[in-house]
């Protein structure tokens, strides 16, 4: 069947520069798979990569680098342990859209990074698409949504830094097909604890249901 009307161009790709900050090249290496894999392909944009493994080559490649959107930064590093990394970038560039990327499940330790002026946390824990969807949410937030990407599943801006290590992980085991029980027997929390989490989940996600909100990770 054919048509005189022409047929509407796909929107615009949109370009992100991701520099990520970890000593172990293997997991900078695996983020970049990651983008670049088939859960990837329906996404609306397309990464560039700039690695470092200490601080100092952090700074020195975002000093060089034009255009930087998202920062991932470990918090221990060769030459800067802990929150010390955070607040040194910030101060050298104040206008930097840094995010915490880190195995520490220190609700404390994030909330002072995010006081200190974090955009969010990507816990390294995380399950691939969840990583990847975490990292998405912070890209749109650093383009201040100017441009709505349509291909990707709508999780809002506000999910990796608001969030907390505990409600991220039941996130994760929800997405993996667990029950509440068995979340909360693999994570030794409360059963009542499980169902504040996911009730915070669904009204971070503005969900209304277990299956909706599986259905927008997709």
């Amino acid at each position: 069947m054919t048509s005189s009307e022409p047929v509407p161009a796909p929107p615009p790709a949109t370009h992100f520069v991701v520099q990520v900050v970890d000593d172990h090249r293997m997991m900078r290496l695996g983020l970049q798979a990651l983008a670049g894999s088939s859960d990837a392909h329906s996404s609306a944009h397309t990464w560039s990569w700039l690695e470092a493994g200490s601080l100092n080559e952090a700074l020195q490649g975002y000093r060089e680098h034009a255009a930087v959107d998202l920062v991932l930064l470990d918090l221990n590093l060769p030459d800067s342990q802990g929150l010390n990394g955070l607040w040194r970038f910030l101060s050298d560039f104040p206008g930097a859209r840094v995010a915490i990327f880190s195995a520490t499940d220190d609700e404390f330790v994030i909330r002072q990074a995010l006081e200190l002026g974090a955009m969010g946390f990507v816990p390294k824990s995380a399950a691939p698409l969840l990583t990847l969807r975490l990292i998405e949410s912070l890209l749109h937030h650093t383009d201040h949504a100017a441009q709505p990407v349509t291909h990707t599943p709508p999780v809002p801006i506000s999910l990796a830094d608001t969030l907390n290590p505990t409600q991220l992980r039941v996130l994760e085991l929800v997405l993996a097909g667990m029950s509440n029980q068995q979340i909360a027997s693999e994570c030794l929390l409360a059963i009542g604890t499980v169902k504040n989490a996911m009730s915070s989940i669904m009204l971070a996600l503005n969900v209304d249901s277990r299956s909706h909100l599986i259905s927008v990770f997709k």
